[in-house]
């Protein structure tokens, strides 16, 4: 049997493709494809409501930012447009100065001319640069003490002249700058309000419902924690009235045990706090009373009034209806007056909202405030916790 095996023919192995892995592989490469293109082909889940309520909340304020921007560049050009027209109107003043003067240098150089004397000086005074000749001593000696201060003048005039030249350049350079920073700024507002209006614009009317019923719900929260303020605020008044009247009432026991000899002792003491008080009580009442008197009028970004506002266009009017001038902007308003605590807060304090600063409102009392909410809605009172607090301040 082992001699035998040695004749046996070896068997062989072939490689053969099986048809049933091919196919697999194919069928594979088929469900991989059909899967990518069905993953791709699929749209983008659908934001839930609170993401678009957040999403156009966050595009107002971006406006709002962007609001600020415009107004800040706006006055910015009306600013330098006033500078450079004052600049311009002094480069004329002095370009008449210095034709002035030119024309008296030619005055000399014509009669030296005539009388055939001193060519030099009518050189000099002929030139359209005399300053060139200005250091020639020889020269200098044979003129009058009247020709050196017309020449004197005459170089005075035009260093003037050329100084305000420069300065009119550069000025209207920079209100250029300015005037493309307006546009940009006014083109980003255009852009954002149109983003969240394109998000609500697509809302079916369920959704439209859903999100009316969040924004109740945020207005009810908000309203909630100003009650909470006012009961806070009212709480604190009621404890300083009591202690003033023990402190008021200590000193009455006071003074009757010591005797009405010295009857000074209550005649001056609050005079000056009360007159404070009362003028402070006076302008808040009128920033109040405007602002109540223009409820109802429509925001509109960058308006300062009477048919419209934007938020910083209504707080700066009512301030100015009191005789107190402030800035334009949110930015420079709360960098005016006294900064303040929430709980401390008067009628007619102004209460800024966001990190940005973007927006601001008059405190009426209350934990309320009357403002100019955002496009699309009208001034209105309402709760200073429809927003974030960034901080107070009290302009007087």
């Amino acid at each position: 049997m082992p001699a035998l095996a040695s004749h046996r023919k070896p068997r062989t192995r072939m490689r053969t493709t099986s048809p049933a892995v091919g196919l697999t592989t194919a069928a594979l490469a088929s469900v991989t494809l059909l899967s990518t293109q069905s993953a791709m082909a699929a749209p983008a889940p659908k934001p839930g409501i609170e993401d678009v309520q957040k999403k156009v909340d966050d595009l107002y304020r971006q406006a709002g930012t962007a609001t600020q921007q415009y107004n800040q560049a706006k006055e910015a050009v009306a600013t330098q447009r006033t500078r450079a027209d004052a600049l311009l109107d002094d480069v004329a003043k002095h370009a008449d100065q210095l034709n002035e003067a030119r024309r008296t240098l030619g005055t000399y150089a014509t009669a030296q001319y005539r009388s055939g004397t001193i060519t030099p000086s009518a050189t000099f005074f002929l030139a359209d640069d005399p300053q060139s000749y200005f250091d020639q001593n020889q020269l200098m000696d044979r003129m009058t003490s009247r020709q050196q201060r017309a020449i004197t003048d005459f170089r005075t005039q035009q260093t003037k002249a050329a100084k305000k030249r420069a300065e009119a350049v550069q000025s209207l350079e920079t209100l250029t700058t300015t005037q493309t920073t307006l546009r940009t700024s006014k083109q980003d507002v255009q852009k954002k309000l149109g983003e969240a209006r394109a998000l609500l614009s697509k809302l079916t009317a369920e959704e439209k419902a859903r999100l009316a019923e969040l924004e109740r719900k945020k207005k009810a929260e908000a309203r909630r924690k100003a009650q909470e303020l006012a009961e806070r605020q009212a709480a604190a008044k009621a404890e300083a009235d009591r202690k003033a009247a023990e402190a008021a009432e200590a000193a009455k026991e006071a003074d009757s045990g010591t005797g009405t000899g010295t009857g000074t002792g209550t005649g001056t003491g609050t005079g000056t706090g009360t007159g404070s008080d009362s003028s402070a009580t006076t302008e808040a009442e009128k920033v109040l009373a405007f602002a109540r008197a223009q409820i109802g009028k429509p925001y509109v970004w960058g308006a300062t009034g009477p048919s419209s506002y934007d938020c910083s266009g209504l707080t700066q009017a009512a301030w100015k209806a009191a005789g107190v001038d402030i800035p334009r902007t949110t930015w420079d308003q709360v960098k005016t007056g006294t900064r303040v605590a929430t709980a401390d807060l008067r009628p007619g304090d102004l209460v800024f909202f966001y990190d940005d600063i973007s927006h601001v409102g008059i405190y009426k009392g209350d934990g309320m405030m009357i403002h100019a909410p955002k496009p699309g809605a009208n001034v209105r009172e309402e709760s200073i916790y429809y927003m974030p607090i960034y901080g107070s301040v009290r302009p007087a």
